[in-house]
């Protein structure tokens, strides 16, 4: 007898009688779900707060028990069935497989989900994501669950559906291109450990620049520096220049990389007044009387004629400079004193002679390393006329006034 023929022959007594059978069931399952969600969600929570470790809280976060809950009334459904003709119980018995299978595949996410919340609890899982490799396996789960749902439904073998997917490769390798190229990059990264959540890194193709706060199998979100998000895809960190700045936060030291042009013009040798007063410097003072002698046994040795400037060996205002910067910034108390310390000469061009100053900045906070870039530069802007040189700057409005 068909559904339809069953609906037919119904009389109001059957109607009656089945109407409450299923007025009971929907009670039954209703009370049996109130209980199962009771023990499972709030019972059992509290237990897993309550303990020390860590997975049955991740279980609990990504929704794993409130999932199972679901089983009970679909299970008092699933067993009732019978109270129904068989026509209809079985119609039903298969919705509720498929309905089951279906719960099943979504506390198989929840168990996933629940294993990359404990990844990202461990001090590892900074180093090694695996939000992506998760991803990739719900797909497949989700794939395979669906597989099974639609061949349940239509009771049919799913090795026939399975079957069928082979002419279809092509249309499915082009529909999963994104997720298949950003798993192959999330392994390579992981692998690599490239870039980890919370590097500060830029990708100029995209215009990011700042923090990454998640990856996963398609997409990387880095937080720029004025709090907008960046979404780019997984495998540009592979394909695409990056840089990132975590060998700098990891490191002693932050780079302080800068020059100071000064005016060409003002460069000249040193008298010895000029050299008493330079002697009164903190920092060069020990450095000019060492270089005094040095340079007068030499010249005395060789008979150079030191009437003439440009005879013999000098020491000259730009040279001293130098030497005191290098001296400042050994006795400076925020340089990296075992790190690069160097002060040097670039070529000289139309914007002056630069003095470039490359040091590491011990404090690596990018407030804190500012400050002490900046007030090294203060210092030094100040310091030049004290050896009788100048900073060179392109002439303004004011200076046309002038003249």
């Amino acid at each position: 007898m068909t559904i339809q023929t069953f609906i037919e022959n119904l009389s109001p007594e059957n109607i009656q009688l089945y109407g409450l059978r299923i007025a009971g069931v929907i009670i039954a399952a209703s009370i049996v779900g109130w209980i199962s969600r009771q023990i499972l969600i709030k019972y059992v929570g509290s237990l897993a707060a309550k303990s020390e470790t860590q997975w049955d809280d991740a279980l609990v976060q990504a929704r794993v028990f409130r999932r199972i809950a679901r089983f009970a009334p679909a299970l008092i459904i699933y067993f009732s069935a019978g109270l129904l003709p068989d026509e209809i119980a079985e119609l039903v018995r298969r919705l509720l497989k498929a309905l089951m299978l279906f719960m099943a595949a979504m506390v198989g996410y929840g168990v996933l989900n629940g294993a990359n919340i404990i990844n990202d609890m461990q001090p590892i899982g900074k180093r090694r994501n695996i939000k992506s490799i998760i991803q990739m396996v719900q797909i497949i789960l989700g794939f395979i669950a669906g597989i099974i749902i639609l061949a349940t439904l239509m009771q049919a073998s799913p090795w026939k559906f399975l079957s069928g997917l082979g002419a279809l490769s092509a249309i499915l390798l082009l529909v999963f291109k994104d997720s298949i190229m950003g798993l192959v990059a999330s392994i390579q990264v992981s692998a690599n450990n490239m870039v980890q959540v919370g590097d500060w890194v830029e990708l100029p193709k995209y215009g990011a620049d700042g923090d990454v706060i998640d990856i996963s199998l398609n997409t990387v979100k880095v937080q720029n520096w004025d709090k907008t998000i960046s979404t780019v895809p997984t495998y540009s960190l592979i394909s695409d220049p990056v840089k990132n700045w975590r060998g700098m936060s990891e490191g002693q030291g932050r780079r302080i990389k800068r020059a100071l042009s000064l005016d060409m013009n003002t460069v000249k040798f040193c008298d010895d007044t000029m050299l008493n007063d330079f002697e009164r410097f903190e920092h060069v003072g020990e450095y000019i009387q060492q270089r005094r002698k040095e340079i007068e046994a030499y010249n005395s040795e060789k008979g150079k004629d030191t009437a003439v400037n440009i005879n013999g060996r000098r020491m000259t205002n730009l040279g001293c400079f130098r030497a005191y910067i290098q001296g400042y910034l050994k006795n400076h108390p925020m340089i990296n004193q075992n790190m690069t310390l160097l002060v040097r000469q670039l070529a000289p061009g139309e914007n002056g002679l630069p003095i470039e100053i490359y040091v590491f900045s011990s404090d690596k906070n990018w407030n804190n390393y500012e400050s002490i870039q900046a007030d090294i530069f203060d210092h030094l802007i100040a310091a030049v006329s004290e050896f009788e040189l100048a900073v060179f700057q392109a002439p303004s409005g004011r200076d046309f006034q002038k003249l």
